[in-house]
């Protein structure tokens, strides 16, 4: 199959689209990537498309507020997310952590499944990712648990000190939480609990894809 026909390639049948949001520490992740497994659908993490940051020298780089929205590429993500729930293969694009740059000539290519699961702190932040979801999901778990989890995971995954990490809550995350994330909850079909168990999650949003009619392709 020629790399032209691989992109334009459909599915017989619409994939389900889910987002899936909450603050940093919420859990959302978790819930996404176990919904992805338990659906063998794709979990699509919208920390791909950050914006390319290479024309900054790198002291301006670390500089920039990452718990902005406006640091997500949000016109290529629709783009992307709307040619999947078409049935498409997309090209996302692949991203440099330590660098804050956009991988260069390299995309990981993405094909389409039976079910799309958009996660990140601001999936139900864009107005225009909003039509392509079937269920719009929002992690709500409070401020001090959320801390809580992200200042374990940095300490223990990332190797930050305690003090950095929460000089980087109080100055930028919970201010975007309070901004933007946690408001578009507002947009959400279900909200869950984040300090709920991960399979009692996982049911209700199973429960609420069953009585919208779609197929889960296991019995209930």
């Amino acid at each position: 199959m020629s790399e032209a026909t691989a992109r334009t390639q459909r599915l017989p049948f619409p994939p389900v689209v889910l987002g899936i949001a909450g603050c940093s520490g919420s859990g959302k992740t978790t819930l996404a990537a176990e919904l992805a497994r338990t659906l063998e659908g794709i979990h699509f993490p919208l920390d791909n498309y950050y914006r390319d940051l290479s024309h900054l020298p790198r002291a301006q780089r670390i500089l920039q507020n990452f718990d902005d929205p406006a640091l997500i590429e949000s016109s290529l993500l629709a783009a992307h997310v709307a040619a999947l729930a078409r049935g498409e293969t997309i090209e996302r694009p692949l991203y440099d952590f330590s660098n804050h740059t956009r991988v260069p000539d390299r995309t990981d290519t993405v094909h389409a499944g039976a079910f799309l699961i958009v996660e990140g702190l601001f999936a139900l932040v864009y107005p225009p990712l909003l039509p392509l979801y079937q269920l719009r999901v929002y992690v709500e778990t409070p401020d001090d648990v959320c801390f809580e989890r992200r200042m374990r995971r940095d300490i223990e995954e990332r190797g930050r000190t305690p003090e950095s990490v929460r000089c980087q809550y109080e100055a930028t995350v919970r201010p975007s939480s309070l901004a933007w994330v946690r408001p578009s909850a507002a947009n959400a079909d279900l909200t869950v609990d984040g300090t709920g168990a991960l399979d009692w999650k996982v049911e209700r949003v199973l429960t609420e894809l069953r009585r919208k009619g779609y197929a889960l392709g296991f019995p209930d």
